[in-house]
């Protein structure tokens, strides 16, 4: 028996041929249970490699899928994670390890609500029911996880020839999406529903979404995760960094900045095909970002760290005239005689480290403006420019009492 386990072409064959036998319905508690005896100790790679190989020779991809789950029960726990490498804060692979945890936190703040149904009375349903219909929405963030896998992990396990783990995987996901889909439509909360129905939604309706979640988990962190950091070079873990925040993240929120040390990155290939601005907390594409600055409820003008202006919104709510002549010009000039000495002095203060705020109110034409003068550093604390934000604070000087019902403005 020893000999077998410490064969690994033996044990390869052997771990086939029990999956197989599962696929045909062959008494799957004794096959499970000699699963567990005889192999107790399966290196992830073995697990992975023996799934390829059974796509190859031709067990349809939906059958694997069908017996992933089986395949789970079978290897939870007993798969050998001593080959783990360490990963450094920031690395995609930390970012899914910390996003998995959070929803394991989640997961078992859900399975708390379960536990207090009973001490719930009629009256404070509908409060339970919202509670418990925000912890959905929170998990259902597990969506950008997946997504991130599907368009920036699995296309690089691909390229170096691992196709079975991603397809089945994917199919995972999607089976993931329609049962939280479901949990989502069955918890309804202006709707009649009694504790008893709710009870019965809890078991077969959301109880297998968490299930689905926890179950990806593992996956992920005894198969995936190591299988990954094995496979990927570093220039590829840095293309998926890059583009992550395209995607976004699941409940987690990434603090840590992290670049392979000497790794050269061609310029990023978005995966959408589109050309896109990506930035630490999100992307914008250039008609997104005219937009965006078209209709701030403030104007805004850049200066940078040589002092030239080198930005300025344009929009319904400017309140000093520009125009493009000024880009490049030194800030200094775009000012009236008698005030380039303040200027001076805030330029000379924001770039000494001394100030990195400087704010002023006057009344102009009618309007009481606000302007704030703000120092932007890089995550050095060097400086890099500073921006002036205009806005007329007219209106919100004048609001009172609160405003709390749904009410458009012009």
């Amino acid at each position: 028996m020893s000999e077998l386990i410490n064969n690994s072409a033996q044990r390869k064959e052997m771990l086939k041929h029990l999956i197989l036998q599962l696929h045909k319905g062959e008494a799957p508690d004794v096959i499970k249970a000699r699963l567990i005896n005889l192999l107790h100790k399966v290196p992830y790679n073995e697990v992975v490699q023996v799934e390829q190989e059974l796509i190859a020779e031709g067990l349809p991809e939906e059958e694997i899928l069908r017996l992933c789950d089986i395949h789970t029960a079978v290897l939870d726990g007993s798969i050998d994670l001593s080959a783990q490498k360490n990963i450094p804060a920031g690395h995609p692979v930390d970012t899914y390890r910390k996003e998995n945890l959070e929803l394991t936190k989640s997961i078992a703040q859900i399975r708390e609500m379960f536990s207090q149904l009973a001490n719930v009375n009629i009256d404070d349903l509908k409060k339970y029911i919202i509670g418990l219909k925000a912890l959905l929405n929170q998990i259902s963030d597990v969506d950008k996880h997946y997504r991130r896998k599907e368009y920036l992990l699995f296309p690089f396990l691909e390229k170096h020839g691992i196709t079975g783990p991603p397809k089945v995987m994917w199919g995972k996901h999607d089976e993931t999406r329609q049962l939280l889909k479901a949990a989502h439509e069955a918890v309804v909360v202006n709707g009649d529903i009694t504790v008893d129905e709710l009870r019965t939604v809890i078991a077969y309706v959301i109880e297998p979404a968490l299930s689905a979640i926890e179950g990806m988990i593992m996956k992920e962190e005894e198969i995936l995760l190591p299988m990954a950091m094995d496979t990927l070079t570093q220039e590829e873990w840095y293309q998926a960094y890059q583009q992550s925040p395209e995607i976004g993240f699941c409940i987690y929120d990434p603090q840590e900045s992290w670049k392979p040390e000497g790794a050269t990155v061609s310029e990023v290939e978005y995966s959408n095909g589109s050309n896109r601005i990506v930035l630490p907390t999100g992307s914008f594409s250039i008609e997104e970002l005219v937009a965006f600055f078209s209709f701030l409820p403030m104007d805004i003008t850049f200066v940078d760290k040589d002092d030239k202006v080198k930005f300025f919104s344009l929009g319904e709510h400017r309140i000093f005239d520009r125009n493009r002549a000024i880009i490049g010009r030194d800030v200094q000039l775009c000012h009236p005689p008698g005030s380039v000495h303040v200027v001076e002095q805030i330029l000379s203060d924001f770039k000494s480290g001394k100030e990195s705020k400087a704010a002023f109110w006057i009344n102009f034409k009618g309007m009481f403006v606000y302007i704030e003068y703000i120092a932007l550093r890089n995550d050095k604390g060097d400086y890099v420019g500073v921006i002036e934000c205009t806005q007329d604070l007219t209106k919100y000087r004048q609001l009172e009492g609160e405003q709390r019902l749904l009410s458009y403005s012009k």
